[in-house]
């Protein structure tokens, strides 16, 4: 399978706390809510989409039980698309603490998550999809596990709160292979990873 990250940010690059008020206060963080009221019309139609694409999903701890209390907890999933794929198909979480999942067929990779992973890029399919999840996002890169990052990008500065990509890590160049703008404002960028990036060795002449 195929290993594809989705991740919404900001301009400045913060992910936390993208879908609500109270959806992750870590860290005193108070500016949560910041996507919901541009994620309509394209952007929507474009995500469901990508999850309908999927064959599985890899969740960190913290995402995995954010989605799980809200779109594993809707009375009828067939009524989004989102949720349908969500519901329906086989979840992994990389965690050394979760013990027992609530959400159906739900597996914990509680030992080498890394080696686990391995074992399901190696099995036939689509795509292993991970969302949000900013913890394991920077684990998978320093590993090169990833495949392909989608980054949906708002108009935006929240000026706090967890960034996608740490102050130091693994540098990586990155293809472009699609890009699109929507009415709303968010942009869309399709990147595939593709080794290190280069340098410039001397200061050009002027």
């Amino acid at each position: 399978m195929k290993l594809t990250i989705t991740t919404n940010v900001s301009v400045d690059g913060v992910m936390q706390g993208l879908g609500g008020s109270d959806e992750d206060r870590r860290g005193g963080f108070e500016r949560g809510g910041w996507a919901l009221p541009l994620f309509y019309d394209e952007v929507e139609t474009y995500l469901c989409e990508v999850y309908q694409r999927a064959d599985a999903f890899l969740f960190g701890r913290r995402t995995y039980e954010i989605f799980a209390g809200s779109w594993g907890a809707m009375e009828d999933p067939s009524t989004s698309p989102i949720a349908a794929a969500l519901n329906s198909r086989p979840k992994y979480v990389a965690s050394t603490t979760l013990t027992d999942p609530g959400w159906a067929d739900t597996t914990v990779l509680s030992g080498d998550f890394v080696a686990a992973i391995r074992e399901l890029k190696a099995k036939p399919g689509g795509e292993l999809q991970v969302h949000g999840s900013g913890d394991l996002v920077r684990r998978l890169l320093a590993d090169g596990l990833v495949d392909e990052m989608i980054l949906l990008t708002y108009p935006v500065i929240v000026g706090q709160g967890t960034r996608l990509f740490p102050a130091a890590g693994r540098d990586t160049a990155l293809e472009l292979v699609d890009s699109r703008g929507t009415s709303s404002g968010v942009t869309i960028q399709v990147y595939r990873p593709s080794g290190s990036p280069r340098y410039a060795t001397s200061t050009p002449a002027r």
